[in-house]
């Protein structure tokens, strides 16, 4: 059966959310890929899928883009099965102490990374409505919002931007837990090669995409698992 996917933050080819935008078009999927200015990857790879690919500029960090892009994505599709809310942000001192981190960048990183996939449900849960099938959000986390296995002494802006979003996660999914139509999950992704900085991380982007993907169909009706979960659909400390 044709999906119908919105995947946020897309505009960076070695990046996961361009892949996942790719992997759901190789099966055939409607895919609304969002950025926040243009992406000449994705203006590439819209030649190859010109029927089923559709590009949106959205700012997650803004309610009045946000709504701005779902009155365009309205006519865009007949309704959304999946929303992978994958966009993020960091602050220049994101890898710095207390000592040294600015603290007035935490609210910015926050309200893009935390509140901003609250946006996106927000405002597309009308498509979401509409799908014949049980709707699925997936929240990109990262194991670096988990209190639980927290081992750093920084990443103060990210660490809590994600331990935010696991909460509102959790939240959304007390919201839906009677409604056999809609689910939601938050995932740790795992380190990928996204850049040559991560060389050595153990996952390529393109190859990860399509095994959460698949991992994705097995959450999506599963109101009794785990909603934290790795990669590989395996619970996740909170």
């Amino acid at each position: 059966m044709k999906q119908y996917v919105l995947v946020t933050g897309t505009g960076r080819p070695m990046a996961l959310g361009f892949n996942f935008v790719l992997r759901y078009l190789e099966q055939g999927a409607d895919v609304i890929a969002t950025v926040r200015k243009p992406s000449e990857g994705l203006n590439e790879l819209q030649k190859q899928y010109p029927d089923t690919l559709h590009i949106l500029e959205m700012d997650v960090g803004s309610t009045s883009s946000v709504k701005a892009a779902y009155e365009k994505a309205k006519d865009m599709v007949p309704c959304l099965d999946t929303i992978i809310n994958n966009a993020v942000t960091t602050s220049p001192d994101t890898n710095k102490e207390l000592e040294e981190f600015n603290l007035d960048d935490i609210p910015a990183v926050i309200n893009v990374d935390a509140v901003g996939p609250l946006r996106v449900v927000k405002e597309f849960m009308p498509l979401m409505k509409k799908s014949p099938i049980p709707a699925l959000i997936v929240n990109i986390s990262s194991e670096a919002g988990s209190i639980g296995k927290c081992y750093r002494s920084y990443y103060l802006d990210y660490g809590m931007a994600k331990a935010g979003m696991n909460m509102s996660t959790k939240t959304l999914h007390n919201k839906f837990k009677d409604d056999p139509m809609m689910n939601i999950i938050c995932v740790h992704p795992g380190w990928m090669h996204t850049n040559e900085g991560n060389a050595k991380a153990p996952f390529e982007p393109y190859d990860h995409a399509e095994t959460m993907r698949l991992m994705f169909e097995t959450k999506r009706t599963d109101k009794d698992g785990p909603i934290f979960v790795t990669w590989a659909g395996e619970e996740y400390p909170w």
